[in-house]
């Protein structure tokens, strides 16, 4: 089974990600900040990792470049998922590591798809 992490601080939008994602038949692991995050990655290695954007103390840009370029960690693909809609966040995310940026609200069968096109 895909393990996904989950690290996002809203607990309405990650409801909504546990629901689709356990849906489709996705282990899902849950953070609630970028630090936390981070310390799951290395603990867990899931198959991918959903990054929000707009988080307190650690956010999501910062995450994403911990972890892409952690020696344990870096292998896991990263899709960073945010309200932010502008060119450059999207262009600055990938810049951090990440392999996709996806805009909120989320579309359940394009996450499912864009999963597994980042884990070929």
């Amino acid at each position: 089974m895909t393990t996904v992490l989950v690290i996002d601080d809203s607990p309405s939008e990650m409801a909504k990600f546990r629901d689709m994602l356990a849906k489709n038949h996705f282990k899902v692991l849950e953070a609630t900040n970028g630090e936390q995050g981070c310390q799951m990655a290395v603990d867990h290695l899931p198959d991918v990792i959903l990054m929000d954007v707009v988080m307190p103390e650690m956010n999501g840009f910062q995450a994403t470049r911990k972890i892409t370029r952690g020696k344990t960690t870096s292998h896991i693909p990263v899709i960073m998922i945010s309200t932010k809609n502008q060119e450059t966040d999207r262009v600055w995310g990938k810049r951090q590591g990440a392999k996709e940026y996806m805009n909120k609200p989320v579309d359940e069968n394009r996450l499912v798809n864009m999963i597994r096109t980042v884990m070929e």
